[in-house]
């Protein structure tokens, strides 16, 4: 038999067959189709072979969440080698067509963007009508409950084009917007952009398309190798003048650090650079309150919020920026969530016959939301604040948000709660 030799195969040989990433996978705690990390990652590893057939059908069943690489005593990647063999059952043409087709849909939300986001308010009724969604969910396995958000009225690369630049910034900064807001969420762009210019820093925002982690995900590795050639190219030479990269979407910023380099084997000097640059937004925040540079005049906002910080978020092994950079406002009481997943793990969530299984995941997640209460929750993932608000009703926002209000730039919505606080507070 020969022995693998990539990185992810070549770390099963450290698995101590413990159990504990099974006792902690939030799939396998909810449903048998999944039967955990150990078994499907280290263990069904030794039994593979380079071109050889795979039977890892129930591998589908795992989300990707990283819980099992972050528990795991001895290192084991295991979620990546879960990636690499879903990515193999597309190879060898053992994923069903129309679930393919279904796959790719959900794994493009760029694509889908630049479609449907010039017809923002045809879109979203479409979107919203319950024929629409159960014809979906018969011919393509997309659930009717499906937690879509809506298309934004206007992209944020619209708006940051029109946006005047400050006078006399003292520093520059890339910022990595990511398809949500781009498309659909371009209120945390606009929060980022001002914070980021209120600390001296011009934006600057090169040619960008997805990072590729949904298609990585959904085993459609080719795809995503284009993506992330695209993104290097267009980001490297910031890099290489030593300009710091920023992201708002965890995931995304995950993908350009570490996910794409691994999982697609890029390892040449531009990927390198780019990775090397790349921050997490709160990350780069924390970084800059670190060195004495980030400005402190901040409002205060008396509120008690739950914070949601998401598996892709914890897979940065960075401990907690987000809630270090927002403990800096004044009177904002932050009450992290110990829930291990939303559920909804980037497309997964979205499919018919993982739903359920999605909303099992997270059931403690939003029963903890719903007893912290409060006007909005937080959380640094954009499809974890779609998942939290479609179980719970309640409006879920990035940290950048709550800085800018604490900032005193105009609030949006859904912060209308937080802005009212503020004007009794000065009245």
């Amino acid at each position: 038999m020969t022995a693998p030799q990539h990185p992810v195969e070549m770390s099963l040989d450290q698995c101590l067959k413990c159990n504990i990433c099974t006792t902690a996978c939030p799939v396998a705690a909810v449903t048998d189709l999944f039967p955990g990390p150990k078994y499907q990652g280290p263990q069904g590893g030794r039994f593979r072979q380079p071109g050889q057939p795979t039977p890892d059908h129930s591998i589908d069943y795992c989300s990707g969440c990283r819980v099992c690489n972050m528990v795991c005593p001895a290192g084991v990647k295991i979620a990546e080698m879960n990636a690499r063999v879903r990515a193999t059952l597309v190879e060898q043409g053992k994923v069903p067509p129309m679930q393919r087709l279904r796959n790719n849909l959900v794994a493009r939300a760029a694509t889908l963007g630049k479609v449907a986001q010039p017809v923002a308010p045809l879109a979203n009724l479409a979107l919203s009508l319950k024929p629409a969604r159960w014809v979906a969910e018969v011919t393509l396995g997309i659930h009717h409950q499906a937690p879509f958000p809506p298309f934004a009225s206007q992209q944020f690369g619209d708006w940051f084009k029109k946006h005047p630049r400050p006078t006399n910034p003292t520093r520059q900064v890339v910022y990595f917007h990511g398809c949500s807001t781009q498309y659909y969420e371009p209120r945390v762009g606009r929060a980022a952009v001002r914070v980021l210019e209120a600390n001296g820093f011009e934006v600057l925002i090169p040619p960008q398309n997805c990072c590729g982690l949904p298609l990585l995900s959904n085993g459609e590795f080719k795809a995503a190798r284009q993506y992330h050639k695209n993104n290097v190219r267009s980001l490297v030479e910031y890099a290489r003048q030593g300009i710091p990269i920023v992201g708002t979407s965890t995931s995304c910023t995950l993908t350009l650090k570490e996910e794409a380099p691994e999982l697609l084997d890029m390892h040449d000097e531009a990927t390198r650079l780019v990775a090397e640059g790349t921050y997490d937004f709160n990350e780069f925040l924390l970084l800059l309150h670190e060195e004495g540079r980030l400005k402190l005049d901040l409002h205060p906002i008396p509120l008690t919020l739950a914070y949601h910080v998401p598996c892709q978020y914890r897979a940065h092994r960075l401990g907690r920026p987000g809630t270090e950079v927002m403990n800096l406002i004044p009177e904002l009481k932050i009450i992290e969530s110990q829930a291990a997943c939303c559920g909804i793990a980037g497309t997964y969530g979205y499919k018919k016959e993982k739903y359920a299984i999605a909303q099992q995941v997270g059931s403690e997640l939003f029963d903890f939301v719903r007893q912290v209460g409060g006007p909005v929750a937080i959380c640094d993932s954009e499809t974890c604040r779609w998942q939290i608000t479609h179980a719970t009703g309640v409006p879920v926002v990035h940290p950048v948000e709550l800085l800018a209000a604490a900032y005193g730039f105009e609030l949006e919505s859904p912060l209308a709660e937080v802005a009212a606080l503020q004007a009794a507070r000065v009245g």
